[in-house]
């Protein structure tokens, strides 16, 4: 067997690269292969996959007792079908395969993968540019958040119509697991996602991430996971909310092991995206960007990746382990069997509160970082906003047994978990301080960024304080479980999450799409979706004073006014967030072109080209200063201006 030798080379910034050889055009299998093909490898796939274990399974003819696990068995088959389908289909496994078969990637095939030249259909390919994930991250988030916001305005519907049902039971709690955990998983990925794969690369200097083809696996991954979850409602659902405690999960319905691979499959994905983040912002920084030169949001980001890194796992691990109890009559969670539920309950908390702030701080992040731009002054206190992120990320594996006070488990840890999650707002507060403190006797730039972090600002000093309250034991025995707990969540979910998700898109938009979006329109539907939180979630506030319980669709008539007026709200909501769509879409197709730094903004994204190229920057940029130098004098500056009045005089006298 002979091996081809032949050794090219390519000249790739200046620099002679050897190469492997060429064979074919660029690309190679990855021509024929996108999204659709995609769609038919894992529809096909699953179909066969469902089919075959149909056929190997004992039917309730032969095997009555077995009867019950037939349709387990093909859904599991099905969902991993699809999963593998879809993904051969992308084409996410051509380049492991091409390195097996010793034909590595060439300078031209990893061009090709980039999306060069390629328009709009890079898009719909397993590209690895980091902009172009970005923007794909963008389309799935907001897919994935209009399905969790369609579930809530039916949730909402049905509560506040108190005179009648529009749903069974079971399909409304399946509405609630469903909505609750398709909430959260948009949230996690809505600003580490779209943002960070596309602005912290050039935020930080360099051309690309660390690991392109992981990135570009990293968003496929989590596409391929949307339709379990929504295949899930169509199998009975999921009947004991996002939390799906066992081992009542073992005894739902067959839609479960959607719910199960889901997360299985986001958790990979998360896992991908942290490592990838991480190392590209630990190694590929620009030369003189030091920690100190080193952006707020890139902080955020990387504070994101690490809780992410080592939180998601927990969740991924007790889904597995549940999967096995059903699928293979393992007891992990099974009492009777020598399991425990409390080994469940720890395993999902300990991803549950550091999931939290998995979407608070990028959040956060991104208010700390446009406001010097919109001010014209450096950040209160850098060192402060970066001492408030890593005590955020130390504090908040400690915290998750809060959860857990009135469950009985470990009743002498109550105190000292209180403790914890008393202390964990003291770092939390060091941002909201930076935030008011670089505000102090600023001029501010009032644009529709700016107005999102007003709204940021509001929403998360209502739910940090409200958060006290249920991190104290003696409240929290009256609190839980109630509607308050569900007001004080969305508060700092969506009201500092998602508002703050707006915020980082309206300011990045035009580096994003190379146009300015409507401020008009996106403001009227930033302060409509405001108003309505407000009218929402503080109507709860008040129903959960009053005793109201959580995830119960028929309630005493005492709660009408407040549901009522909560389903007025919701609906509000849900027309301002709308009116922030439909600013989107119209600015991506025909809004007004953006320079290259139409904010005038100091960070390394704005200093290069609108639209981006493909490499970022032709030569590396160097950093000498921190990004924030607004109103600062430069250092440089006399000397530049003595050397200019040298030169001039000299000029003058020649």
């Amino acid at each position: 067997m002979s091996v081809d030798t032949a050794v090219e080379t390519k000249t790739v910034f200046g620099a002679e690269v050897p190469q492997p050889p060429q064979h074919g055009a660029a690309g190679g299998v990855m021509r024929g292969l996108n999204f659709g093909t995609g769609l038919i490898g894992g529809i096909g796939l699953a179909a066969v996959a469902g089919w075959v274990t149909a056929i190997l399974t004992p039917s309730s003819a032969s095997n009555a007792s077995f009867a019950p696990m037939e349709p387990t068995y093909v859904y599991l088959a099905v969902l991993l079908g699809w999963v593998v389908g879809f993904m051969l289909g992308m084409g996410a496994f051509v380049g492991p395969l091409r390195w097996v078969v010793g034909r590595d990637i060439t300078h031209a095939d990893a061009e090709y993968m980039a999306g060069k030249d390629l328009g709009r259909k890079r898009y719909w390919k397993y590209t690895t540019d980091h902009k172009v994930v970005g923007i794909q991250y963008l389309v799935v988030t907001l897919f994935i958040l209009g399905f969790a916001g369609l579930l809530a305005m039916l949730i909402r519907t049905e509560l506040g119509m108190t005179w009648t049902s529009l749903f069974t039971p079971s399909f409304y709690n399946s509405m609630i697991g469903t909505h609750g955990i398709a909430m959260i998983i948009g949230m996690i990925v809505v600003i580490s996602g779209p943002l960070g794969n596309f602005i912290v690369p050039m935020m930080i200097g360099a051309r690309d991430m660390a690991y392109p083809r992981l990135n570009a696996l990293s968003v496929w991954l989590l596409v391929a996971a949307v339709p379990m979850l929504v295949s899930s409602m169509f199998m009975g659902g999921i009947q004991d909310g996002w939390s799906v405690y066992q081992p009542l999960a073992s005894q739902a319905p067959v839609g479960m092991l959607g719910y199960q691979m889901t997360i299985i499959i986001f958790a990979i994905s998360t896992a991908i995206a942290s490592v990838n983040l991480m190392t590209t912002i630990l190694t590929m920084r620009a030369k003189g960007m030091t920690w100190s030169r080193t952006p707020i949001f890139v902080y955020g980001i990387f504070a994101a990746s690490v809780m992410g890194l080592y939180a998601f796992p927990f969740f991924q691990y007790a889904q597995i382990l549940g999967l096995t109890d059903r699928v293979f009559s393992t007891s992990f969670f099974d009492p009777l069997n020598g399991g425990s539920v409390w080994l469940y309950e720890n395993l999902f908390w300990l991803l549950g509160h550091p999931e939290v702030y998995v979407i608070l701080i990028p959040s956060m992040a991104v208010a700390l970082e446009l406001m010097p731009v919109f001010l014209r002054k450096p950040l209160f206190s850098f060192n402060f906003a970066v001492a408030g992120i890593v005590g955020v990320v130390a504090l908040s594996g400690l915290v998750w047994a809060h959860h857990m006070y009135m469950t009985g488990w470990a009743p002498a840890a109550n105190y000292p978990f209180m403790l914890s999650t008393e202390m964990i707002s003291i770092p939390v507060g060091f941002l909201v301080l930076v935030a008011i403190g670089t505000f102090w006797r600023g001029t501010a730039w009032t644009r529709l960024p700016l107005m999102a972090v007003y709204a940021v600002i509001f929403n998360k000093m209502i739910g940090g304080v409200t958060g006290v309250y249920l991190s104290d034991v003696p409240a929290d025995q009256y609190f839980h479980g109630s509607m308050f707990v569900v007001a004080h969540f969305h508060f700092m979910l969506m009201g500092a999450g998602l508002f703050g998700a707006m915020a980082g898109i309206a300011f990045f938009f035009p580096k994003m799409t190379g146009r300015i979006l409507d401020e008009r329109v996106g403001s009227i539907g930033l302060w409509t979706a405001f108003i309505g939180f407000q009218i929402t979630f503080i109507s709860m506030f008040v129903a959960g004073l009053q005793g109201q319980p959580r995830r119960v669709l028929d309630f005493d008539d005492q709660f009408n006014l407040s549901n009522w007026i909560s389903t007025i709200g919701a609906y509000i909501i849900g027309i301002g967030m709308l009116i922030f769509l439909s600013a989107i879409i119209t600015s991506w197709r025909s809004g007004v072109i953006a320079s290259s730094n139409p904010w005038g903004s100091k960070s390394l994204e704005w200093q290069t080209e609108t639209p981006v190229p493909l490499e970022n920057f032709p030569v590396l940029p160097v950093v000498t200063e921190r990004p924030y130098n607004y109103g600062v004098p430069d250092p440089y500056e006399a000397e530049l201006e003595s050397i200019d009045e040298d030169l001039t005089e000299k000029a003058g006298t020649k």
